[in-house]
């Protein structure tokens, strides 16, 4: 499994009305912070993709925001503060141990749709015929393999024509200290 990185907004309480607003309309109450690849809600801190770049990012459909290189990323991301830096592993096969390049903490498993960037678990209303909001973890994730891996492949069963159920399963670690 290659590990791919990524620099998002981080999203939480201090966001005051809007992170209330979240909070009400998601009925994710259990949230201390929510740490997703959904671009609508955590958007990348990298607004463009610059020429630079070409090189080290994966070069695949809506998956440009996502860095091949942890130190190019790093040294990308200069001042910018009040960010995630994420380690993350695209459709894993097993649980995804932690990359060796930083002190990255296992945080859970993101369902992310295939052709945009909407979270299936935190973006999508629920879908409580498939997973319940209690099942998520304290950052919007949920924390099994085996479990992440089902509500993928049941969103996709029982919601056959929804383009925000058809989803990559992503691992997320967050790097402790930025």
């Amino acid at each position: 499994m290659t590990p791919w990185f990524i620099a998002t907004e981080r999203f939480g309480p201090w966001d005051g009305d809007t992170w209330d607003s979240y909070v009400a309309w998601s009925g994710l109450t259990q949230l201390e912070e929510l740490v997703s690849l959904d671009g609508l809600l955590c958007p990348t801190v990298l607004e463009e993709i610059k020429d630079e770049y070409w090189p080290f990012i994966v070069n695949e459909d809506f998956l440009l925001e996502y860095f091949t290189d942890f130190e190019f990323l790093m040294a990308q991301l200069g001042g910018i503060a009040h960010k995630n830096v994420l380690c993350v592993f695209f459709n894993p096969e097993e649980p995804p141990q932690a990359p060796q390049c930083g002190d990255f903490e296992f945080l859970g498993y993101d369902l992310i749709e295939r052709e945009g960037s909407i979270s299936a678990l935190t973006n999508c209303g629920g879908y409580p015929d498939v997973f319940a909001n209690s099942e998520l973890s304290r950052h919007g994730l949920l924390m099994d393999f085996e479990r992440a891996r089902t509500v993928q492949r049941e969103l996709r069963e029982r919601y056959p024509d929804s383009q925000h159920a058809d989803c990559n399963l992503f691992a997320l670690f967050r790097l402790v200290s930025v």
